[in-house]
């Protein structure tokens, strides 16, 4: 089997592989090969161990994705895919480990920063899904309206209740053959998200017997699961702005053997557990893991009035709806598109497709619960049964026919509306409209005069107010007569626009600073209020403080530039005089005599890196639009002109002919940032247009072909193989959690081996305790072979890192074992454990570090105490652990090379424990 990688003049990949497990697996591996670093960030976004590399700034978002539990959840959504899924997504992260490492060596992130690459299991690819949308739903907006509420009462809610660009963007629009040149629908668009370096969208083409797709792929996800053009039929989506995320306040006290927290028929147990996070340059932090009925803590624990616990689908079902990326690929109409996302979970997107037979589709994907409605508006009581969930009912998916040959989406109160609380004003939806609408004749080229278009939807809220006044000083005259002259569009060179942002800034600084909203000045870092329903005292406690990453969310200064025109409003705010705030502010402006240039000198791209140093000098370039522009390159008025956030990527398919389709992306197709792609698009997108897609074998060039088995899985380098006369060969295999899982599960639940404590875990549970263990540098646990069969579970660890260490006084080189032997598979032959405990004995004594073996076997595992006198240990004193009363027994290397010294004459073919699991790069963050 071979896989073949070709490339485009702008370094676009295009894959084609024999089957479709082999095309995953090739897209694992190129995007490791382009996006080293970028991946090794996402791996560890998800797992909490950021600040392992990037230090204490890193530590907020780790403590809070910990809490979230996010690794957990995704391994639950990996065990309860179909099998189908699961193998597809399996390749693909055998893909990512098969290049990773090679690729590391080659990235300057891993060399500044001496960071080995983390080994991907396959539930990582769910786990980047889910904390690349983590507040995709607006949870933290329910913080914001509580407060405000509870601050400012109720009826200042409604002054803010447009949807910060924070948590939302992208635009979509189809145009069916009526309305195109060709008579072949056009399906067209740009996700807007914070700007990053390298991007978050991959332009990529996937190739197979099976199908022949292009599109923006997510670097970490397999296949293409937002935007992409199969041939015959073409999909994109924007954000539905459903809340499908429920905060609930609970009540959290400790007890003797563990936690409670305060449910609805009273106090209910709760889990806890301890985490250490590591910090690069400063001491790790230990952080309380809590999770209630509802679901884990975010934030707050017993010692505060309340804490904040996160309940969202995936958590409960353990589906996140990965089945639909593979069906995505398989589909041939838009039947199969609706078909495919059917299954779809979170986040919760609009999505439009087109197909080369007439078809179109406009609906609402992913799964919103059915709650109360005040669920919806703000953080709920954990103890009142009215805000529970009902189980599997979900609120039905909206869908629309697409009318008059249109059909646009962005973000607006439109298709979702039922769904969702805050949504954008609706100025890219109606602008876009107003553009598509006039015109039958559309092509894929002439769509780039609608990504660009600059046009400010929010503008008349402020100009309005310029009309009305009058005895302004003359150079306040001037400046209002110049805006109201002015063409409303925030191009580049516009010296107009530049006079309009700083009129805009200064208004919102001012509202900011008005007496109303003085109670939020400083939302965002004092305790959040607690409300006194809850049964029992608070004690006066105060409420927990918002975590940092969450508190963009709160803070005024953006909330107050986003809701400029509902605040500039006549009569909306009590005791504010819209038309004096925009006199002071245009008398300010004007009279202090600035030159604001143009701006695109103001407005400008920030791009987000996580070690600036390594990528390369900043992007420069000035920008067009604002976010209440069609070309969103986002600005917060009063904040900041430069640019967080704009379109990271724009496309446009033709289902007439797919080679005059279009795409872009901010940067370029590679992640490293002396290559020669990886800026290269960047003149071309800061101008608006938009790269032809490639896909004719004579305008590709051909990169390298790969032979790939039909199994992708990177082989395990065994630790240990000895063929012993008589015997077999004995082979030791570092475990792999997941692959290994079921033969795991099988053996330590079973009543026989009651003494390693497993017996009735769940697979998640024991997944979740061999994934510990092989994130411990200080344990390791091997698979035994014998002829190529699992004979065994061998593990080794310091005991100076584990319990046992507290019961007897640890010596320079012991090193601890367990071993279970698996259920035989018939008779044994008499000498089964003499021919393999030597071998064994052998493997930890070739790690000259080690002087002793300590094992610990079970009182009352009689058959392990004989084993342990039979090989030769010597026993030592009873020890009670937390589990077991157990007695210690020792082998010390001179006496093992005394019981067998014809073992120890033989070249030794082991390896020291633990150096197959270094070298394949366990995250240990």
């Amino acid at each position: 089997m071979t896989v073949h990688i070709h490339r485009d003049s702008w370094g676009i990949p295009s894959l084609s592989a024999d089957s479709a497990r082999e095309l995953a697996y090739a897209q694992g591996r190129l995007a490791a090969q382009d996006r080293a670093w970028q991946l090794e960030m996402e791996h560890r976004r998800l797992r909490g161990t950021c600040a392992a590399v990037l230090g204490p700034p890193a530590l907020d978002w780790d403590v809070l994705v910990r809490r979230a539990q996010l690794a957990q959840t995704a391994r639950r959504c990996l065990l309860a895919l179909d099998d189908a899924t699961r193998d597809w997504v399996t390749a693909y992260t055998d893909g990512v480990n098969s290049a990773l490492p090679e690729a590391a060596r080659r990235a300057p992130e891993f060399v500044a920063t001496g960071t080995p690459p983390g080994r991907w299991q396959p539930w990582v690819p769910l786990g980047v899904w889910l904390a690349t949308h983590l507040f995709f739903a607006g949870l933290p907006a329910k913080l914001w309206r509580a407060e405000v509420t509870r601050r400012l009462g109720p009826e200042a809610v409604a002054w803010f209740t447009a949807g910060t660009p924070g948590t939302a963007g992208s635009n979509g629009w189809l145009l069916t053959g009526d309305r195109t040149a060709t008579g072949a629908a056009l399906l067209a668009g740009d996700p807007h998200r914070y700007a990053e370096d390298p991007g978050c969208y991959q332009q990529i083409r996937l190739v197979c017997p099976e199908f022949d797709v292009l599109g923006l792929a997510v670097p970490g996800v397999p296949g293409l699961p937002h935007f992409g053009h199969a041939g015959t039929v073409a999909w994109a989506i924007t954000h539905a702005m459903a809340d499908y995320q429920d905060l609930y306040r609970e009540r959290l006290r400790r007890t003797d053997d563990g936690a409670e927290a305060l449910g609805p028929n009273g106090w209910e147990p709760a889990l806890h557990g301890l985490e250490t996070v590591t910090v690069a340059g400063a001491a790790p932090v230990t952080i309380d893991v809590w999770e209630t009925e509802r679901g884990p803590v975010l934030f707050g624990g017993p010692e505060d009035a309340e804490a904040f616990s996160l309940r969202h689908v995936p958590r409960v079902t353990a589906r996140l709806g990965f089945a639909t990326l593979p069906r995505l690929l398989r589909a041939r109409t838009v039947a199969d598109v609706d078909a495919a996302c059917e299954d779809w979970v979170e986040p919760v997107n609009v999505l439009l497709a087109a197909d080369t037979e007439g078809g179109t589709l406009h609906r609402v994907a992913g799964r919103v619960p059915v709650r109360d409605p005040e669920n919806r508006l703000r953080p709920v009581p954990a103890w009142d049964a009215r805000h529970a969930w009902r189980p599997d009912a979900y609120e039905p998916a909206p869908r629309a026919e697409v009318a008059g040959g249109l059909a646009v989406m962005a973000n607006e109160r439109g298709l979702a509306a039922p769904l969702g609380v805050e949504f954008l004003p609706g100025h890219q939806h109606r602008r876009i409209t107003e553009l598509l609408r006039p015109r039958r004749d559309w092509t894929a080229d002439e769509t780039a005069r609608v990504h660009g278009d600059t046009l400010s939807g929010g503008a008349p809220a402020m100009l309005d107010r310029l009309a009305d006044l009058d005895g302004l000083s003359p150079a306040a005259e001037a400046l209002a007569g110049r805006l109201l002259a002015w063409d409303r569009r925030m191009d580049a060179d516009s010296h107009d626009a530049a006079a309009y942002a700083a009129l805009r800034a200064t208004c919102a600084r001012r509202l900011a600073a008005h007496p109303t909203f003085a109670p939020l000045a400083t939302l965002s870092t004092e305790p959040l209020g607690t409300r006194p329903e809850a049964p029992g005292p608070s004690s006066g406690r105060p409420g927990p403080r918002c975590p940092a990453p969450l508190r963009p969310w709160l803070e005024l200064g953006p909330r107050i530039a986003f809701a400029l025109e509902t605040l500039l409003t006549p009569g909306v705010v009590p005791d504010l005089d819209p038309a004096a705030l925009v006199r002071e502010a245009l008398e300010a402006v004007a009279n202090e005599g600035a030159d604001h240039g143009t701006w695109g000198e103001r407005h400008r791209l920030a791009l987000w890196r996580p070690l600036p140093s390594t990528n390369g000098p900043a992007l420069d370039v000035p920008l067009a639009g604002d976010h209440d522009c069609v070309l969103a390159t986002g600005s917060v008025p009063g904040v900041t002109d430069t640019s967080a956030r704009c379109p990271v990527a724009r496309y446009v398919w033709d289902l007439g002919d797919r080679t005059r389709s279009r795409w872009i992306v901010p940067l370029g197709a590679h992640g490293t940032a002396d290559h020669p792609h990886h800026h290269d698009q960047t003149p071309l997108w800061a101008a608006g247009r938009l790269l032809p897609v490639e896909t004719e074998p004579a305008r590709l060039t051909h990169e390298a072909s790969l032979a790939v088995g039909r199994d992708t899985a990177v082989p395990r380098t065994p630790a240990y193989e000895r063929d012993v006369p008589g015997f077999g060969t004995v082979r030791l295999v570092p475990v792999d959690p997941v692959a290994d899982l079921a033969l795991l599960h099988g053996w330590v639940t079973e009543e026989r081996a009651a003494f390693w404590g497993m017996v009735g875990a769940e697979p998640i549970e024991v997944l979740e305790i061999y994934e510990y263990l092989d994130a411990l540098p200080s344990h390791h646990s091997y698979l035994v072979h014998r002829d190529g069969v699992p004979v065994g579970l061998f593990q080794t660890y310091d005991p100076a890192a584990d319990e046992v260490g507290a019961h007897y006084p640890v010596a320079p080189g012991d090193l601890g074992v367990h071993l279970l032997l698996a259920p035989p598979r018939g008779p044994l032959r008499r000498g089964f454990t003499g021919g393999l405990i030597p071998c064994l004995i052998e493997f930890v004594f070739a790690d000259p570090r080690v002087r002793r073996i300590v094992a610990e076997p079970d009182l009352g595992n009689g058959p392990a105490v004989e084993r342990a006198l039979r090989t030769g240990l010597l026993l030592g004193p009873v020890i009670e652990l937390p589990d077991k009363r157990a007695r210690l027994a020792f082998l010390t290397r001179e006496a093992a090379r005394e019981r067998a010294p014809a073992a120890w004459e033989r070249a030794p073919a082991a390896r020291e424990p633990g150096a197959a699991a270094r070298e394949r790069g366990s995250a240990r963050g």
